[in-house]
């Protein structure tokens, strides 16, 4: 009876994925509709949270279409090692970044040349790359090497040693499980006006307890249909390689978005997703654990049970 009864109850349950449709929907059909940065437009709502529980490998990956979870595994990982400059990423195929700076140089230069010649470029031509291809100091400087600086006797201020959130971090984790400051801050008032893109995932935040380690993720911007499948699945990531790295088991992953918008020019990609059923509950192993949390690689992560609908293109607003 009692096996017979969690069979209905799994039948029943509502599928993680359906809040974030839900909020879709609820912000194509009810938000209000402003002239944003970009010029495109958007329908958006202020506030809005997701949970998803991360127990037993489960990840929010999307299923409604198909997130390509190895890039933004990559962009995390880049991330980690403090570098700005997509040429690492470019290098591995990953193309996430490529529209900003390209916009940068054609503006700055006059040169019509077209995204994918850019890239070319950056990819054969180091010097052009650490001309044209650094986006500031964005998420990994800030992550790992927030700048500090001293004061001199002459009244003026030097550059000091850069502050490693992660690690300080991880150790906290490990040596005061019960602060309330386990936190990863990416918005850096001062160095704003140097970034390519201000951070739109700007605070991480951990808690452990009952010997799990939740997350929380706010951020101050948020593409639902472009930007949130690779943010969920990035904090989830980041929150169950911190769990492994201190000895916690992971727990749940709270979203937080401010200004949660849709775009009017991704019509097509929300009518056609919000048709779509969820499918499949992906689960994510980790195959090896590192020394330390910087020494992931691409291969130690694997994917089981995600079979999801097509992939579906929009353009990306710069």
């Amino acid at each position: 009876m009692a096996s017979s009864q969690q069979t209905t109850d799994s039948l029943t349950a509502v599928h993680p994925e359906q809040q974030y449709l839900d909020l879709m929907r609820h912000i194509w059909r009810h938000g209000s509709e402003r002239v944003d940065r970009t010029g495109i437009g958007t329908r958006s709502v202020f506030g809005a949270t997701l949970r998803f529980d991360l127990s037993g490998g489960a990840m929010p990956l999307l299923t409604t279409k198909r997130v390509y979870w190895k890039t933004a595994t990559r962009e995390l990982l880049w991330f980690l090692t403090g570098d700005t400059n997509i040429r690492a990423l470019v290098l591995q195929g990953v193309g996430i970044w490529n529209e900003w700076p390209h916009a940068k140089y054609v503006r700055e230069t006059g040169d019509e040349i077209t995204l994918d010649d850019f890239v070319q470029r950056i990819a054969d031509n180091e010097e052009f790359a650490a001309r044209w291809g650094d986006l500031g100091p964005v998420y990994g400087k800030q992550w790992v090497d927030w700048p500090t600086y001293r004061y001199r006797k002459d009244g003026a201020y030097e550059p000091g040693p850069g502050i490693n959130q992660v690690a300080e971090v991880v150790e906290s984790l490990q040596s005061n499980p019960g602060s309330r400051r386990h936190i990863i801050e990416g918005w850096n008032v001062a160095e704003l006006d140097r970034m390519a893109l201000p951070p739109c995932h700007k605070t991480y935040q951990f808690h452990v307890a009952d010997g799990k380690l939740n997350a929380l993720l706010y951020q101050r911007s948020c593409d639902v249909a472009l930007g949130l499948p690779f943010n969920l699945w990035s904090a989830a990531l980041l929150a169950r390689m911190l769990a492994q790295q201190v000895d916690l088991e992971p727990g749940e992953l709270v979203w937080m978005g401010g200004d949660t918008h849709l775009y009017l020019n991704h019509v097509h990609l929300i009518e056609e997703q919000l048709e779509r059923e969820p499918r499949g509950h992906p689960r994510l192993e980790l195959l090896r654990r590192p020394e330390t949390i910087f020494d992931y690689r691409i291969e130690d992560f694997q994917v089981s049970d995600y079979t999801p609908h097509g992939a579906i293109k929009a353009p990306v607003a710069v």
